[in-house]
């Protein structure tokens, strides 16, 4: 069923989510080009070695997966992608944030909340392929 049928039959939910999808893939990117250049040059030198991992892990986790979330949102397809692209979004913020919130002094056991994130991005990936294998089913089996 296309996604527009699918917004119809699960109401407003359905278009709410696909439509602030972009959007918040658009945010995580930006926010982590800004917090890369602000630890990059602001924070040159104060972070610890270790810190300054955890830094530039989080910026190129968040920078590689608010493009995944964004091929989702821009493909139009609700159901598993857009499922897929919501769970990246949240992984991305769970996982990036708690390594920048370690980076900058907060308690180690931050590390524990981490893998949480991580789970939500294999969660992600996981649904992109499986919403992505549906659509070829789908597409060989309409095929003459």
């Amino acid at each position: 069923m296309p996604f527009p049928a699918r917004a119809e039959r699960y109401g407003s939910i359905a278009k709410f989510a696909m439509n602030r999808l972009i959007p918040a893939a658009a945010l995580i990117g930006f926010l982590s080009v800004a917090f890369g250049a602000f630890g990059a040059h602001a924070l040159d030198g104060t972070l610890t070695d270790e810190g300054s991992a955890w830094w530039q892990t989080a910026t190129l986790y968040g920078l590689t997966h608010s493009a995944a979330a964004l091929a989702a949102g821009l493909s139009g397809r609700g159901g598993k992608i857009a499922a897929g692209g919501w769970l990246i979004v949240g992984g991305a913020v769970i996982f990036a944030g708690t390594l920048y919130a370690m980076a900058l002094g907060a308690p180690r056991w931050f590390g524990a909340i981490t893998p949480v994130g991580g789970i939500g991005l294999l969660a992600g990936w996981i649904m992109i392929g499986w919403g992505g294998l549906a659509s070829a089913r789908r597409s060989q089996d309409a095929a003459p």
